[in-house]
């Protein structure tokens, strides 16, 4: 068994049909041949036109057997013609077909060119669709992690809020000088107040892990009724809008006046409360209007928060400071108002 001598590259380019090289087209050089068939056609018309001529003629004049002295000038016109005119319209015939043949061979090219450029057109979108594979699977997992991260921290709030939740204390017999508790009631109903700077600080949620202040400042509000109800709205629509890289610290807004507050609280809409949409970010609103749009699930959860921060405002107003009124619009909660607020036509 003898082995394939080296050098052998003619013989494997042939067994491997993607090896030719892609053809030219109008870049390739014509092929520029001797002689074609047309011209040595014609050659042998006209050969054998004039001989054929040169014997008629010779043949009239040796059986007339005169010959003129004078010069007959519409003869010789005349004997031209019957000569070279058949000749000339040989050649003419000739050049039409040559013509012919390069515009064919022209086109043969053309269509090479542009089978070409489809070729490397359709090598090159393979080429980006399998460079933009790992781009869109680097882009999946990044929203995966997002979603992960999402979901740690609002398990993160919710064990916060049963970790707040205080023991129900063991069964006590009544004392004569305290009277026993209704039926029914709970213990939310009998914890004081929430004062209105952990409020304000809860709103807007820990900054790091490492907040201690803002973690005690949400547990104490998620004991409260009301403003358990709106945190969680906010952390429902927080999450929904990081979905879309929607983050309330990249918003930087416009700051209304208290007096626009106030006017909101009182039940004013449209143009008197317009400074409070102070949300500018074009890309944001664009794409919280159309998730506004098409989804159902975030339409209803961004309507619902909008109904609670809407009540707290008139509940929170009448016994705020100017001061406490501009310390809730910088909150993350009022600038998630903001944005949807614009999107849902409140401040229009």
């Amino acid at each position: 068994m003898t082995e394939r001598p080296d050098g052998s590259d003619e013989a494997r380019m042939s067994e491997n049909p993607q090896s030719r090289p892609t053809p030219l087209g109008l870049y390739d050089r014509p092929q520029r041949g001797g002689l074609s068939g047309i011209e040595i056609a014609a050659l042998v018309l006209s050969g054998l036109w004039l001989c054929g001529s040169a014997l008629f003629f010779l043949a009239t004049d040796s059986a007339t057997g005169t010959e003129s002295s004078t010069f007959d000038s519409l003869r010789f016109v005349m004997t031209l013609m019957a000569v070279f005119l058949p000749v000339a319209m040989i050649w003419v015939a000739a050049t039409a077909a040559r013509s012919a043949r390069v515009m064919r061979e022209e086109s043969a090219r053309l269509q090479a060119a542009i089978d070409a450029i489809r070729q490397a057109y359709v090598a090159q979108s393979q080429r980006q669709s399998a460079a933009g594979e790992p781009a869109v699977a680097r882009k999946l997992e990044e929203i995966a992690a997002a979603t992960r991260k999402t979901e740690t921290a609002l398990a993160t709030f919710s064990s916060s809020r049963e970790r707040a939740r205080p023991l129900a204390p063991p069964p006590q017999p009544p004392q004569d000088d305290q009277a026993p508790l209704p039926l029914g009631t709970r213990a939310e109903d009998t914890a004081p107040p929430l004062e209105r700077e952990e409020f304000i600080r809860a709103l807007n949620f820990p900054e790091t892990a490492e907040d201690e202040e803002g973690f005690a400042a949400l547990r104490r509000a998620l004991k409260d009724r009301q403003a358990a109800q709106l945190i969680q709205a906010a952390q429902d629509v927080l999450t929904l809008l990081s979905q879309d890289g929607i983050y309330m610290d990249d918003l930087k807004p416009d700051m209304a006046r208290p007096e626009v507050w106030r006017r909101f609280a009182e039940g004013a809409r449209g143009k008197p409360v317009a400074p409070l949409g102070g949300i500018r970010d074009r890309s944001s609103l664009a794409l919280a209007a159309g998730r506004m749009k098409q989804d159902p699930i975030f339409r209803d959860a961004a309507h619902h928060f909008l109904r609670l921060f809407d009540r707290m405002v008139q509940a929170f107003e009448p016994s705020a400071s100017d001061a406490e009124l501009s310390d809730l619009s910088n909150t993350r909660t009022a600038r998630a108002f903001m944005l949807l607020g614009r999107v849902a036509g409140i401040f229009d």
